[in-house]
């Protein structure tokens, strides 16, 4: 297997040897193949695709693209296309919003969700509380995991709107969250959200097995292009329960200005807003494919193996002292979890480094990771166990015009405010693992007051 990935990154992904990269923020996006966009690049080349809001021959070109890669999608995740539709989003985020936006949120109702989310599931709160539902998080145990869903979910009033939210994989820790929290959670009455973007680039999803009402994901965090093209698989008998508070072009049927009334689309279309990035979607098969010929469990069986390297290595580090280098945040194993690895280098007297120092020298060795909250302050908050009052008062005395990550490191003291993360994927291999290790162990023995440069150290914590 290690010879076909070996091959696969010499034909498909040449530029980063090329380039001298090392390519370890698979979780922030996946790097696309060369031949998907030469493939890509004929296609157009050999096509005339007009506006799919019309009927003329263009259009219903494009109207085919699109159309087929709804099928290939549906396909992909073994979802029944009687069940499933496929509404084409901007990102993951877009889909969130849409649920955001059209759920019937009601006093009485509860909005549940993980502390381990991403802030566009968390801004769905804003929706819910102003319309009377009840907010509530799941806390994060042991290796940054929830203990006792069902608990959680227990005692929610029948016939009242109930939305449980979950990612299948912690886009901070890499924790890959029970599927079976599904089919546990509408037993409880509750429609469910999976936040799927870290998962499926490496893992497979059956929704013949695990059958969510909503299915947030990008396509470029699975195959790299086209960026701007996400998707939310709906289930149809959900769909009608949803309400949007406005239409567009391409979300109805009728509309008279005159009469000010609407006749909106009765199908995933009424989510569809203007006119679709059909240049884009239809590359969007032509990138399933590619992850179909290679094959999703061989993708994660290659990716886990490279986890379970990056997690020994990582644990090898050192001081002299013989104190630990790395303090990691969430399992130190490769059991129910992904190729996300969240830390923060230690000195010898087991302080912790600046991570914006870390990432100031892989950056100069042109190792590319990830540092900060990565957009998920629920898993990063219990990670570096802040105390709700010293946060609360740390936050309240900074402003939006003023605030800095140094600031708010400054403020709180002792706890950490980012993190590190390494994620490896499709193209990542053993040689890319030795060259981050390089960098870090340059960190051996040095004292953790280490201070970034003042361009860094002015950084927004954004993220």
């Amino acid at each position: 297997m290690n010879d076909r990935f070996a091959e696969l990154r010499r034909r498909d992904f040449s530029r980063l040897d090329a380039g001298g990269h090392v390519y370890l923020d698979y979780t922030g996006a996946g790097l696309y193949a060369e031949s998907q966009v030469r493939a890509h690049a004929d296609y157009l080349c050999g096509a005339v695709l007009g506006n799919p809001h019309s009927r003329n021959p263009t259009s219903l070109a494009a109207t085919h693209a699109v159309e087929e890669a709804r099928r290939k999608v549906l396909e992909f995740f073994y979802a029944d296309p009687e069940l499933y539709e496929v509404i084409f989003t901007l990102n993951a985020s877009g889909a969130l919003k849409l649920i955001a936006e059209a759920y019937p949120w009601e006093p009485g109702g509860h909005f549940l969700l993980t502390a381990d989310n991403h802030n566009s599931v968390n801004g769905m709160r804003e929706y819910a509380v102003a319309h009377g539902a009840e907010v509530r998080y799941l806390p994060l145990g042991c290796e940054l995991r929830v203990d006792d869903v069902e608990s959680h979910l227990a005692g929610a009033e029948r016939g009242r709107h109930h939305l449980f939210a979950f990612p299948a994989q912690s886009n901070f820790s890499g924790v890959k969250h029970p599927l079976e929290w599904v089919e546990i959670a509408r037993e409880h009455g509750y429609h469910v959200l999976l936040d799927a973007a870290a998962f499926v680039p490496s893992s497979p999803l059956r929704l013949d097995e695990h059958a969510p009402d909503f299915v947030a994901l990008s396509f470029y965090k699975m195959f790299g292009f086209p960026t701007g093209v996400g998707a939310l698989l709906a289930r149809r008998n959900v769909l009608g329960e949803l309400h949007r508070p406005w239409f567009s072009g391409g979300t109805v049927r009728f509309v008279s200005a005159q009469n000010s009334v609407h006749l909106p689309h009765v199908t995933g279309r009424a989510f569809e807003d203007g006119t679709l990035n059909y240049l884009g979607i239809s590359a969007v098969a032509a990138g399933l494919g590619f992850l179909g010929e290679i094959g999703i469990e061989r993708i994660n069986r290659h990716v886990m193996r490279l986890t379970g390297v990056l997690l020994d290595e990582l644990a090898a580090l050192r001081h002299s002292n013989g104190a630990p280098m790395v303090r990691f945040y969430g399992p130190q194993g490769t059991e129910m979890r992904g190729g996300s690895v969240a830390f923060n280098l230690l000195d010898p007297a087991g302080e912790t480094v600046d991570f914006r120092v870390v990432e100031q020298r892989t950056n100069a060795a042109g190792v590319s990771i990830r540092t900060g909250f990565f957009c998920n302050p629920g898993a990063a908050e219990f990670a570096f166990e802040y105390h709700d009052a010293d946060a609360f008062r740390c936050i309240n005395t900074l402003t939006p015009e003023t605030f800095t990550l140094q600031q708010f490191s400054d403020c709180m003291s002792d706890h950490a405010v980012g993190a590190i993360r390494a994620s490896v994927g499709i193209a990542s291999n053993d040689a890319d693992i030795a060259r981050l290790m390089e960098v870090l162990a340059t960190f051996r023995d040095a004292p953790a007051d280490t201070v970034p440069n003042a361009a860094t150290a002015a950084v927004v914590a954004a993220d």
